[in-house]
C-alpha cells in the first residue's frame, strides 16, 4: 500500500492526462522487444519486474511506517472495511497476494477469532446452567482449533516483505493458520481450484500483465469463490482530485525521503497509481478474466475503490 511521485518534472494533472493518452500500457519496437511502463517512464517488460522487486525491497522496512504517514493512518480504515465486505466464515481458505507484510492476513485471522468468541457467547447463553468448570472446559477445547480451520496464505514476490510479515507475525504472536510463499502473481504456485477468497489490496498495479495476473486469481478460486481488489483509483470528486494530486506529487516523496530515505521509490508508487486504470475499466478487465457479479464500491471519494467478482 503506498504511492509515491514522478520521473516527469513539472507534470500536472492536465500534462499526465496527455501522457496517459499518447502512451499506451504496452507495446512493440524493432530494438527493445514488447515495452511496458515503470510509472511515467517506457521500459522493458523485464526490466520493470526488476526495478518493482528493488522498489518493495528498498521500502520494506519502512513500509508500515510510511502508510500511515502518507494516507494519515486511513489505510488501516481501508483494509478493515475490505475484510468486512469479506465477511470470512469459518473454515474459510484465503490467499492473500503481494500481501508481504500481512495486513490482510493478520485482519482475516482477528475476524474469524472474533466470530469463535460470539459463537461460544451465543452458546452459552443458551446454557444458562453450565458451572464454572465447564464454562473453562468449553473454551478450552474452542482453544484447540481458534480458527475453526480456516487459513490465510500470503504470497508475494519479495522476500524482505515476506520477512517483514514474518517478523510481524512472531513479535504479534499471531502464527496460527498464517503461512509465507514466495511466488509471482502472474504464475501462483498453488494448484487450481485451491481457495475460497483471493485478495489483492495495492499490489495489482505493479505487476506487469495485470490480465495474467486475473487469469490466475480465477484458476487458483474454487467455484463460488470471491475475488477481492482494494487498490488506489479515480477521484470521483473534482476539488478532492486537486487537493489529492498536490499532496501526491509534492508531499508524499518528501515524505519518502525524510522518514525511509528514498525518494524515487515512493516517486514511482505515486506515478504508478496515475497509470492504473480506472474503476469502470478495471471492472471490464475482471470480467474478461471469467469472473461473474462484479463489482466495486468507491472508498473516500475514490483515493481507492474495492472491486469484487466471483467465479461461478
Amino acid at each position: 500500500m503506498a504511492a509515491p511521485i514522478r520521473t516527469v518534472t513539472g507534470c500536472c494533472p492536465a500534462a499526465w492526462r496527455f501522457v496517459r493518452a499518447v502512451c499506451p500500457r504496452s507495446h512493440y519496437t524493432q530494438s527493445h522487444g514488447k515495452e511496458t511502463h515503470f510509472g511515467f517512464q517506457t521500459v522493458s517488460e523485464e526490466e520493470k519486474g526488476e526495478r518493482v522487486y528493488r522498489v518493495f525491497e528498498s521500502v520494506s522496512q519502512n513500509y508500515d511506517v510510511m502508510n500511515d504517514s502518507m494516507s494519515l493512518g486511513i489505510h488501516r480504515l481501508w483494509k478493515d472495511w475490505l475484510v468486512r465486505l469479506m465477511h470470512p466464515t469459518p473454515g474459510t481458505q484465503l490467499l492473500d497476494v503481494a500481501g508481504g507484510t500481512g495486513d490482510i492476513a493478520f485482519r482475516f485471522v482477528n475476524y474469524i477469532h472474533a466470530q469463535r468468541e460470539k459463537r461460544i457467547r451465543n452458546e452459552l447463553n443458551l446454557q444458562q446452567n453450565l458451572s464454572w468448570s465447564d464454562i473453562s472446559r468449553s473454551y478450552s477445547q474452542e482453544q484447540k482449533g481458534s480458527l475453526m480451520g480456516s487459513q490465510a496464505v500470503v504470497c508475494d514476490i519479495n522476500k524482505e516483505m515476506l520477512k517483514v510479515g514474518k517478523q510481524r507475525s512472531l513479535s504479534l504472536g499471531n502464527t496460527e493458520g498464517l503461512s509465507w510463499v514466495a511466488g509471482d502473481a502472474e504464475e501462483l504456485p498453488f494448484a487450481d481450484e485451491k481457495f475460497d477468497v483471493y485478495t489483492i489490496a495495492f499490489g495489482i498495479r505493479n505487476v506487469t500483465h495485470i490480465d495474467k495476473a486475473l487469469e490466475e486469481a480465477y484458476r487458483v478460486l474454487k467455484p463460488g469463490g470471491r475475488f477481492l481488489c482494494l487498490e488506489f483509483s479515480q477521484v470521483t470528486n473534482p476539488l478532492v482530485a486537486r487537493l489529492y494530486d498536490l499532496y501526491s506529487f509534492q508531499v508524499i516523496p518528501v515524505l519518502g525521503e525524510v522518514i525511509a530515505g528514498d525518494w524515487k521509490s515512493y516517486q514511482y508508487l505515486v506515478e504508478s497509481i496515475r497509470r492504473f486504470p480506472p474503476q469502470e475499466e478495471f471492472k471490464e478487465m475482471i470480467e474478461d478474466a471469467g469472473f461473474f457479479k462484479v463489482n466495486y464500491h468507491n472508498l473516500t471519494s475514490g483515493v481507492v475503490a474495492v472491486h469484487s467478482g466471483f467465479k461461478l
